[in-house]
């Protein structure tokens, strides 16, 4: 299989994934809406960005939108009035407003993304920003900033990831890159069980269904466009080549251009052309398209919001996303965490350890 993105993975396989399509249009469609709303408040040297559902191409009814204006030059005053008039014009739109947070709904600066990567000042709102805006997030209007910041995000790890250019390193791994996917997978778990201390169990369910698949997803993504480096060069001559220290910028572009497709797009082909399982595959996307379902049905997504822990065990809606969590889950692993194929052996290798 080779295919390109989820529509042609459902093609060869014979499936029909109705609510991965469905999410598709549905964020084509507010993509436009916020570009007709926004365009013409964005000001030079920014872009306002999108991240969650809306970025991932996975929207329904009852996502809510979460933005950033992203600033990559000098900081003026007018940036917070330019924030404060996006999210007047998307409360117009009536679109759903970012959660409770404060991560998403204000101003980023590309300082500290760029430059605040571990140690005390990359605080959890930096990293998960920094994290989201290379694993799911979209430019709405003229991506230029964006892409900027993005590419320099990336220079970033690579440059200071000096293994990755010894010519003694015959696989090439993006370490420093790698192990901030993995430290923000753990971040999101952590936080998970943060909030729900802190909101006594509010929201549990859907939260933890989410966890399960979307932000496993992310961290899906994430290590499948670090082990891009090494499976696109099986030969060793080319591959060293590639991975000189003079050229950070050149695989800065290689690996934005994976991270440019959404994450279930890069799942998809990665896994057609380097693992040959297509049942495990099938399996996996069959049960993102029954999760999808369950978050595009506006009264089954409000019944796990309402929720309280003594329903949990008993009730069957939850057990039913559980189940479809646990056929993800186990499609993960016999892909992932097997060593009969080469996303497998990276992973065990650098994934887990």
């Amino acid at each position: 299989m080779k295919a390109n993105t989820t529509e042609e993975l459902a093609a060869e396989l014979g499936v029909d994934w109705r609510f991965l399509a469905v999410g598709r249009e549905k964020a084509a469609k507010e993509l436009i809406r916020l570009l007709e709303a926004c365009r013409s408040l964005v000001v030079p040297d920014t872009s306002l960005v999108v991240f969650g559902s809306l970025a991932r191409g996975e929207f329904t009814d009852s996502s809510d939108i979460d933005w950033t204006l992203l600033i990559d030059g000098i900081t003026i005053p007018e940036h917070a009035e330019v924030a404060r008039q996006i999210g007047v014009a998307l409360d117009s739109l009536q679109s759903k407003p970012p959660g409770r947070t404060g991560t998403f709904g204000n101003i980023a600066s590309s300082h500290n993304l760029i430059h605040f990567i571990g140690g005390e000042d990359d605080t959890n709102g930096n990293t998960t920003r920094r994290s989201l805006l290379l694993l799911e997030a979209q430019a709405i209007g003229d991506p230029i900033v964006f892409n900027r910041v993005r590419n320099n995000i990336l220079k970033r790890y690579l440059e200071e990831d000096l293994g990755l250019w010894r010519n003694s390193t015959k696989t090439k791994i993006p370490h420093f890159l790698l192990n901030d996917f993995a430290r923000y997978w753990r971040t999101m778990a952590v936080d998970f069980a943060d909030k729900q201390h802190d909101r006594s169990h509010e929201g549990f369910a859907l939260r933890n269904i989410k966890l399960r698949l979307s932000r496993k997803l992310l961290y899906i993504s994430g290590l499948l466009a670090c082990f891009r480096c090494q499976l696109d060069f099986p030969d060793e001559a080319e591959r060293l080549a590639f991975f000189q220290c003079d050229n950070a910028v050149a695989v800065a572009a290689f690996i934005g251009n994976f991270l440019d497709k959404t994450p279930l797009d890069l799942t998809a082909e990665t896994l057609s052309r380097f693992v040959d399982k297509p049942q495990a595959i099938e399996a996996l996307f069959s049960a993102y398209d029954s999760f999808l379902a369950v978050l595009g049905d506006s009264a089954q997504r409000k019944h796990l919001e309402d929720l309280t822990p003594e329903q949990f065990e008993v009730d069957p809606i939850y057990k039913e996303a559980r189940a479809i969590s646990h056929r993800f889950a186990e499609a993960v692993q016999e892909i992932f965490l097997t060593a009969d194929n080469p996303i497998g052996q990276l992973t065990i290798r650098y994934g887990v350890f």
